[in-house]
């Protein structure tokens, strides 16, 4: 298994992503995962003379791309929302204009995949049926341009969000059908709702296209850390990834730590390298 390390730029979100594609090579990383929302790359906007810009950064650094972020979209309004299932449907319609966006940026920059959010959450009075039709919905038009693109669009449970845990997640891959799809698996936020990490990684290998990492503490209360900081037993996340023979980006998302960004990604590193390595 040669799987490789990736830091984040959302941990950078102070700073252009030309610079933080310079800080995160200065730390070791092999790879950076893009942030298409401000002040990075939001793909409404972004410019092929911008693409071609980071591309040059990229090729300077000897940096590839893990994966693009279009999770957050601060540049609407914050991380869920516009999501999937809003009510208002022109609001919805700017997630999927966003998602459809970031999968043409993704291929003009060489990325292998998006990640994008699971549904957002259910407002008060909402069916879980109709949110299920509507996330359905959206993720098929979304992948219909996936599949034009060559971009995988891989969808990221998270606490209190319409997906949260495996049960689920394979709920919505029997409902969707597409080479592009897939899963971007948090291993924190498999945590947070109980989930057992070894078991849940080769429960669900044939789907997962990408890791997200971070800790979290014995609490399971959503809040990333950095690991190696909290309770996770990552040489056990390591060792199931590694039996199920994934060959891929482990990208590490530390997008509380905007203080010290640098800090963060180089504790995480000296802590993950061994332990990546050893397996």
């Amino acid at each position: 298994m040669t799987v490789k390390l990736a830091y984040s730029s959302n941990a950078y979100m102070k700073d252009s992503i030309v610079e933080a594609v310079q800080r995160i090579a200065k730390l070791g990383y092999a790879g950076i995962e893009l942030m298409a929302d401000t002040p990075h790359a939001w793909p409404l906007t972004t410019t092929d003379e911008q693409i071609a810009d980071i591309r040059r950064a990229l090729d300077d650094a000897s940096l590839s791309i893990s994966n693009v972020n279009a999770f957050m979209m601060n540049a609407v309004r914050d991380f869920w929302h516009p999501s999937w299932i809003e009510p208002d449907v022109a609001f919805r319609r700017q997630r999927i204009e966003h998602t459809i966006a970031a999968l043409t940026m993704a291929r003009k920059l060489g990325a292998p995949s998006i990640t994008t959010e699971p549904g957002g959450p259910l407002e008060t009075g909402m069916s879980r049926g109709w949110a299920m039709e509507t996330f359905v919905e959206g993720l098929t038009e979304a992948l219909t341009h996936a599949e034009r693109e060559n971009v995988q669009l891989l969808v990221e449970p998270e606490p209190d969000l319409l997906i949260e845990n495996a049960e689920q997640f394979i709920e919505l891959a029997d409902r969707v059908r597409s080479p592009m799809f897939g899963l971007n698996f948090d291993v924190g936020h498999f945590y947070c709702v109980g989930d057992p990490l070894p078991e849940t990684v080769e429960r669900l290998q044939n789907l997962t296209k990408h890791y997200h990492f971070e800790d979290i503490a014995a609490s399971r209360v959503h809040e990333h850390l950095v690991p190696g900081t909290g309770a996770i037993d990552f040489k056990s996340v390591v060792a199931a990834i590694h039996r199920t023979g994934y060959d891929g980006w482990l990208t590490v998302e530390l997008y509380p730590f905007l203080d010290d960004p640098d800090g963060a990604g180089s504790a995480a590193l000296e802590y993950l390298q061994p332990i990546v390595h050893s397996a």
